[in-house]
């Protein structure tokens, strides 16, 4: 068995157990999953923590602590160094992609609640992400 935190299109979170990834894709393709709270069916897997857990424990007095903060940020420089900002043109952009109107490439930028609602509507996949304002980001203000 495998567990994968799941999040609806309303930002819901929730746990799903599933035999194998194929069989999350398989139920999620066919509308089986539902959100519990809101029964939306626009169902994707949420980034979330991954811990393995070994046989043995081993012998070690040091404590792992994860830096949040910065790992936060490295996801987030990540995301800017691989993926172009087309600002307030996300939905058009992303639907020109979705329809093979422009070349297929990862964006970023912001869309309305109703944008959303039309990209979801079409079946374009996109990913939420709270963005924390920087500091340069801030000056341009």
């Amino acid at each position: 068995m495998i567990v994968f935190d799941l999040i609806c299109a309303n930002a819901h979170v929730f746990e799903g157990w599933f035999d194998s990834n194929e069989s999350f894709e398989d139920q999620n393709l066919r509308g089986l999953i539902r959100c519990p709270v809101c029964d939306d069916s626009h169902i994707h897997k949420a980034l979330s923590p991954v811990a393995v857990k070994k046989s043995q424990p081993e012998a070690s007095t040091r404590q792992d602590v994860i830096d949040y903060q910065r790992l936060a940020k490295e996801v987030v420089d990540y995301i800017k160094a691989n993926s172009e900002d087309v600002g307030a043109q996300f939905t058009s952009e992303a639907l020109k992609i979705h329809y093979g109107v422009a070349k297929k490439r990862s964006i970023r930028g912001s869309a309305t609640a109703d944008e959303e609602k039309t990209l979801r509507e079409e079946g374009v996949e996109f990913v939420k992400l709270p963005f924390p304002v920087s500091e340069d980001d801030s000056k341009a203000s």
